[in-house]
């Protein structure tokens, strides 16, 4: 009769553990959702700003024609609906290096760098890229947590037998920002040792 009762307890205890860890899957999945959301709501944010700057910026060089299309034609694929963390990156990365071009080409035009309407999008477009750039950590820092979960042993198998999977990450693919910085110590006088 002791056996049965020990049977039933390891049963129970392994029941409750399982319920714990699938709870706990729930959990982390939600908190992923909740942290892309947040993101999203900022790109959303920057998709906003983007059409006033390009009209500011059209302002004082018209003729930059080519520019204007690339950042129109890459923030319309960046802000259609249903692309993954994965897709949206590279959407992200694509917008971000128009963005550059069109920054390159208003630097051309001290009268723009000069506007306040310029300025005040310039700074409303960091602000935004700053909080894109915080979202980005917490939700891959969710990730994380979520896909450690999903390939460690013991939960792992609550994984398995209740089908829940790694999430992407949103990793945003800037060259500039990966590339190492070029050092130039000739220009700086060439003095005798």
């Amino acid at each position: 009769m002791t056996a049965l009762w020990i049977i039933l307890a390891v049963v129970a205890l392994l029941a409750i553990a399982v319920a714990v860890s699938y709870n706990r899957f729930v959990s982390q999945r939600n908190l992923v959702a909740e942290s892309w959301r947040q993101v999203d709501v900022e790109l959303h944010r920057r998709h906003d700003l983007i059409p006033a700057l390009v009209e500011t910026v059209k302002g004082y060089a018209s003729h930059e024609r080519e520019v204007f299309e690339a950042v129109t034609g890459a923030r319309a694929s960046a802000a259609s609906p249903g692309a993954g963390p994965a897709q949206q990156a590279q959407q992200e990365g694509a917008l971000g290096q128009a963005l550059g071009r069109l920054f390159a080409v208003a630097e051309a035009y001290p009268d723009l760098r000069a506007s306040s309407s310029f300025l005040q999008l310039q700074r409303n477009l960091t602000e935004t890229e700053d909080r894109i750039a915080a979202g980005r950590r917490f939700y891959n820092a969710n990730v994380r947590a979520l896909n450690t979960r999903v390939e460690a042993f013991p939960s792992n198998v609550v994984a398995n037998a209740f089908h829940f999977q790694q999430a992407e990450y949103f990793e945003v693919e800037d060259a500039a920002l990966r590339s190492a910085p070029t050092v130039d110590f000739g220009s700086a006088g060439d003095r005798p040792a």
